[in-house]
């Protein structure tokens, strides 16, 4: 059983690189000469779709994507859980014209990075540290006239399922200087597509566009609200899973932590938080 996860797991890895490299250099050389163009989304649509079934075909994972109907019409922040590149081809086509809060190094990368700023994404410098808000909040601002919409992950980076979650200020500072809806996003995609994992595990990936928390909270209020409800909804996401019968054996960790959820008992926050 073994054996064949990694034989599908090597042949989706095969086809992902195989076509997400010359896609990233054509969508930039295109960026560079004519910016943002519906050719260059058009690409972007073809990439995500076609990896969704490839992880279906290849690997074994379905995608079960609901609630975009939360998701307001006008601008909008979307702060979504983060497990794994499966992510992204959940999120993307909802946002309908997405605008990124990345790394700054990300924008380094040739023809990816030139590919990443043409679609509205926006930069933030962490060895800044606080000074980097001022200019995040600038390029927000700027992509939300143009009309996109922002995508954040809130923790910064991809987080295993059910470790000790922590929420950044970032998405704080976006909430307050914004001015605009937060539509948070639950998933369950770390249980098949792992962050540190190169096996994939059949099953059904899932995420939850929840309903939109409105502008003018607190600091506190908004950052509480915002935690509890994609925590809630990712653990339940996380029990369904389970409960449906997971491909493959997991580490005595995880199922240590999938037995305390079944108990009621859930992760608690980190012991710190950065800003």
């Amino acid at each position: 059983m073994l054996i064949v996860r990694a034989i599908r797991s090597l042949l989706f890895y095969a086809f992902f690189y195989v076509q997400t490299v010359p896609l990233a250099i054509i969508v930039g050389l295109s960026a560079i000469l004519a910016g943002r163009t519906r050719f260059g989304w058009g690409l972007a649509l073809y990439w995500i779709h076609s990896n969704i079934v490839a992880l279906r075909v290849l690997a074994g994972i379905r995608t079960d994507v609901q609630g975009m109907e939360n998701i307001p019409d006008g601008p909008c922040i979307i702060a979504s859980k983060h497990m794994s590149d499966w992510d992204i081809f959940a999120i993307l086509p909802g946002a309908r014209r997405p605008a990124f809060i990345a790394k700054k190094e990300l924008m380094d990368i040739p023809f990816f990075g030139k590919a990443a700023m043409a679609f509205d994404t926006i930069r933030i410098d962490r060895s800044q540290g606080g000074d980097a808000i001022p200019l995040m909040l600038s390029d927000a601002r700027g992509a939300l006239d143009r009309g996109s919409r922002i995508i954040i992950f809130p923790e910064g980076t991809r987080k295993a399922p059910l470790e000790p979650h922590d929420y950044r200020y970032g998405v704080v500072r976006l909430y307050e200087g914004l001015n605009v809806p937060v539509v948070p996003v639950a998933l369950n995609s770390g249980l098949f597509w792992g962050r540190n994992s190169l096996l994939l595990r059949s099953g059904t990936a899932r995420a939850r566009f929840l309903p939109a928390i409105p502008p003018g909270l607190g600091v506190e209020a908004f950052r509480a609200r915002l935690s509890e409800a994609i925590e809630t909804e990712t653990n339940r996401l996380i029990r369904i899973a389970d409960d449906e019968g997971l491909a493959e054996p997991v580490s005595p960790q995880l199922r240590e932590k999938l037995d305390r959820l079944k108990q009621g008992i859930a992760p608690k926050a980190a012991d710190t938080t950065i800003s």
